[in-house]
């Protein structure tokens, strides 16, 4: 069934970061990780002035270390953290009940790599009813055709596929918003 289309609500948005440590980050195509980085920094850090929850997941990270120490840096207090060995977020011991504590219906996802752990979670949110938005130019793959498909598949089966700027021109709406002036330096 064609869902109606909508834009990202700063009220009802979550934003999900998936997996960007560094020794997956440095397996990727090094342009694609540093754009990857910069426009997850930048939501990250409009996340935290019009406060929109974060939710952040660290795949298996005795071995793969955690976050990328820019990233850390921008997360916003409240942020939730969480560690896996399932490729799903949805399966990170916590993750469900804290998705649901925060009473946003709405994702905002990032991450890597887009067609492993970002894609199984897309489908499982998916599959929970979720409106999932998707950040093309904050996801990345060892391999641009994998994203490639990974984020048809994703789209294919509901997702809306958009970038960065889109989400946070929506967070706003207006060029009135208290926040615009500030926030809209992110986008330089």
């Amino acid at each position: 069934m064609h869902q109606p289309p909508t834009l990202c609500d700063a009220t009802r948005s979550l934003l999900l970061v998936v997996d960007i440590q560094p020794a997956l980050t440095t397996a990727m195509p090094e342009q694609e990780a540093e754009l990857m980085l910069n426009n997850t920094a930048s939501l990250l850090q409009a996340a935290g002035t019009l406060g929109i929850p974060v939710l952040l997941t660290e795949q298996y990270p005795k071995g793969l270390g955690t976050t990328e120490p820019s990233l850390l840096e921008q997360l916003p207090a409240a942020a939730r953290k969480f560690e896996k060995t399932g490729f799903s977020c949805c399966a990170a011991e916590g993750f469900a009940k804290a998705l649901a504590d925060t009473g946003r219906d709405q994702i905002i996802m990032v991450g890597q790599e887009t067609h492993v752990c970002v894609l199984q979670t897309a489908f499982d949110l998916l599959n929970r009813g979720l409106p999932l938005f998707v950040a093309e130019d904050a996801t990345c793959s060892r391999q641009s055709t994998h994203k490639l498909f990974a984020l048809e598949r994703m789209r294919t089966a509901g997702a809306t596929i958009t970038n960065y700027e889109s989400v946070l021109f929506e967070w706003l709406r207006d060029a009135a918003h208290p926040d615009f002036k500030t926030l809209s330096k992110l986008l330089r």
